[in-house]
């Protein structure tokens, strides 16, 4: 079976696009890294020695120093498949941090982004 291509894509080419659509709505980059140390547990420091290294997604989420146990509690449908239905785990993660973004950039409380 081939990897699917968004696995082999660097993650540091991604995030721009996350910081563009949250701050199209009035959010902050700052926001958008809240919200990807809670996920997987980067530091900032951490966070930036990975955009640098452009490091893959699937590293990226592999190399996760600890990702949220509290993240099975995102529900919700992203690109048209619901985030909690998705089998593949490595998909499913990057899905969740999908959703995330979505949330902030529809306006959501960062409480409840966060699942507090």
């Amino acid at each position: 079976m081939t990897k699917h291509r968004i696995y082999t894509m660097s993650f540091s080419g991604v995030y721009p696009h996350y910081i563009t659509k949250a701050e199209k709505k009035g959010r902050t980059k700052s926001e958008v890294d809240e919200i990807i140390h809670w996920l997987t547990g980067y530091s900032q420091e951490e966070l930036e020695e990975q955009l640098e290294k452009k490091t893959d997604i699937e590293t990226f989420f592999a190399e996760a120093p600890h990702m949220n146990p509290s993240r099975n509690l995102i529900k919700g449908v992203i690109c048209g498949v619901r985030v909690e239905d998705i089998e593949e785990p490595l998909m499913q993660e990057i899905r969740y941090l999908d959703k995330l973004i979505d949330e902030l950039a529809k306006g959501k409380a960062m409480e409840k982004i966060l699942r507090k």
